[in-house]
């Protein structure tokens, strides 16, 4: 299993970029404030800058280690590079944009071209010139362009920071998709906390250019502290809950489908999944509501027994409540109002009941 390994120090202006980090196959979401590297390491990584200090490589191919004065050129990297602009030559059919990503092709590719066509669902373009291309068409063929040239690492530098909400709904499937197809080392740079929980195995949180937490999406992102230092930027500024699940069963009658894991169980919209597929769930603290009693007779048919096992203040009046479910399986946050916590008597330790009003589905189908 090749992964790539990178440590990168580099100074810019007034700004120090200092990160390590390890990105095996699969997505690995980069995820931080505005100004704190993202772009800069993946440059480094790319070969489109250089570090101070340096050693980068994938498997055993170093594309760069300044102790020993190794410095590959971009194009003897075999990188793949997706920028938030698709970058399509506007004088070539989408056929030949896609051809030209072929020319630079090198050995192992991870799909032909017949593969990518049929991933991103592009066949219907490939006459077509760019100048006639929605944002999300236009994005998705710059991706088929990149995977063409048999990429053994793919960047990708917030893909979708440029397209509309419609045209991002548009491109996630086929982005999943490439997720399940692929299995080269992505760095996937995004703004949008769903984007990561979506399609990320492993997610690092930078932060004025050092690495502020790094792991698996739930283990990190459920972090209170991760969330605060992201969310003043994050395009989706609600704290929540990620948990991993499995389809347990399907309610055709209702049209529900039944998801649990370890400490919960959840009822939401019919999925076409079968059961005992994996999926991600995120639960919005705002869409928790808390009780200190067992509810009866609700419209709302989510709810999980827990204990308190934080309180804290947050911002405008709000409180933020950690419970843990009753078998300690999951830990689960809620946003209250300080008023209500103050009725409701909250404090450590006090069993409540989340009566879940929204669960959103964030990864499988």
């Amino acid at each position: 299993m090749i992964a790539l390994t990178a440590s990168i120090e580099r100074r810019a202006g007034g700004f120090s970029l200092d990160v390590s980090f390890e990105a095996p196959p699969g997505v690995t979401g980069i995820i931080g404030p505005s100004g704190a590297g993202k772009t800069m390491a993946l440059q480094a990584i790319a070969g489109l800058n250089r570090p101070d200090k340096a050693r980068i490589a994938l498997g055993d191919e170093v594309f760069i280690d300044t102790a020993d004065g190794i410095s590959l050129p971009p194009e003897k990297r075999n990188i793949g590079y997706v920028f938030q602009e698709a970058r399509l030559f506007p004088h070539m059919t989408v056929a030949a944009n896609l051809d030209y990503g072929a020319k630079r092709r090198g050995p192992g590719a991870p799909a032909s071209r017949a593969e990518v066509i049929e991933l991103l669902g592009i066949a219907p373009l490939l006459e077509r010139h760019p100048a006639s291309l929605s944002g999300g068409e236009a994005q998705r063929v710059a991706i088929g362009r990149a995977l063409l040239s048999a990429p053994r690492l793919l960047l990708m530098d917030e893909p979708l920071a440029s397209l509309d909400i419609r045209r991002r709904r548009e491109i996630m499937p086929f982005l999943e998709a490439l997720h399940e197809r692929l299995r080269l080392p992505v760095l996937f740079v995004s703004h949008n906390i769903d984007e990561i929980v979506r399609l990320a195995d492993r997610v690092i949180v930078l932060h004025g250019g050092r690495i502020a937490a790094k792991g698996g999406v739930g283990e990190v992102l459920n972090r209170l502290d991760v969330q605060n230092l992201i969310l003043g930027e994050a395009e989706d500024d609600s704290t929540g809950t990620i948990l991993d699940a499995k389809v347990l069963r399907h309610d055709d009658a209702d049209g529900l489908t039944e998801v649990g894991g370890e400490g919960f169980r959840l009822v939401v919209s019919k999925l076409v999944s079968p059961e005992g597929t994996p999926v991600r769930l995120r639960l919005r603290a705002k869409d928790v509501a808390l009780a200190t009693a067992a509810p009866s007779n609700l419209s709302i048919q989510n709810v999980i027994e827990g204990t308190i096992r934080l309180i804290e203040d947050a911002s405008a009046g709000q409180v933020s409540v950690t419970l843990e479910t009753r078998d300690r399986g999951a830990a689960i946050h809620a946003l209250v109002t300080g008023r209500a916590a103050r009725l409701l008597g909250l404090k450590k330790g006090m069993p409540v009941w989340a009566l879940i009003k929204s669960v959103a589905i964030a990864g499988g189908k």
